[in-house]
């Protein structure tokens, strides 16, 4: 049987393999069974994709990448388990994003538009949104959830269970142990958080007033005497009106870890 123009002949896909409109499969790649690409990816020259898979469309994958391997967890004993990608991610070299395990869902699942800069990592059952910045290295333990817009620095590391907020900043080399507030810079081993991220709520195009409500926020909540559930109950009566208070109060309240301080 011929093959699609796209695949190239060097290319080892398996037969049960789904692939959809313009999709490109370069030299060398091995496309696994129960795997399924969406319209318009690209697979450079040496990627590995394994089932169960789900790419969305439009995703660019860079060579040496290995997307939906197994679980790096000893409890994992082969149980059928998945990996569901969105649409538009950059997927640098040597990446590695895995498959969940079933005591933590079952899939791993990543949204649209992401950045993943080469040797970044993402561990079993982690819940990544979309518009998210992972520079090199950066590496995400099993569990892990991390809102859209947020930035994980180069070589760093966040442990397993932990969340990381929309809008959070995560400076390189840092060591995440609690959750990363929202719209704030955590940075360091072990990690401690500096105050808002100033510049990326200017570059976001946050309102004067909504940068000045996050900045009190901030300052009621960790800049204060009171207790935290105090200072949680003011800063919403006082400031509530704005979802982004709404959200970060909300943040700080469902922690189970603790957030960075």
């Amino acid at each position: 049987m011929s093959r699609p123009t796209g695949i190239d002949p060097r290319a080892v896909v398996d037969p049960t393999a789904e692939l959809g409109q313009s999709v490109y499969v370069g030299p060398f790649c091995v496309v696994g069974a129960e795997v399924k690409i969406g319209d318009g990816c690209r697979l450079e020259s040496h990627v590995v994709v394994q089932g169960p898979t789900v790419l969305g469309p439009e995703n660019r994958i860079s060579p040496m990448a290995s997307i939906g391997g197994p679980p790096q967890d000893l409890k994992y004993k082969g149980e059928p388990t998945s990996l569901i990608l969105g649409a538009g991610n950059t997927i640098r070299e040597y990446v590695t994003l895995n498959r969940g395990t079933a005591g933590g869902g079952g899939v791993t699942r990543i949204g649209d538009a992401n950045l993943f800069m080469a040797y970044s990592h993402v561990g079993h059952d982690c819940q990544i949104g979309s518009h998210i910045v992972f520079a090199n290295a950066a590496t995400l333990a099993g569990h892990v959830e991390v809102g859209d817009h947020a930035t994980v620095g180069a070589a760093s590391g966040v442990h397993q269970f932990c969340r990381v907020a929309r809008h959070a900043f995560i400076g390189g080399y840092s060591v995440v142990t609690q959750d990363a507030l929202p719209w704030v810079l955590t940075v360091g081993n072990r990690a401690r958080s500096f105050g808002l991220n100033l510049v990326g709520l200017k570059r976001s195009g946050y309102s004067a007033e909504t940068i000045q409500a996050l900045k009190r926020c901030y300052g009621m909540l960790f800049r204060s005497k009171d207790k935290l559930s105090e200072a949680l109950d003011r800063v919403e009566t006082e400031l509530g009106h704005l979802e982004e208070i709404r959200y970060f109060v909300d943040f700080v309240r469902t922690s189970k870890r603790g957030v960075v301080r």
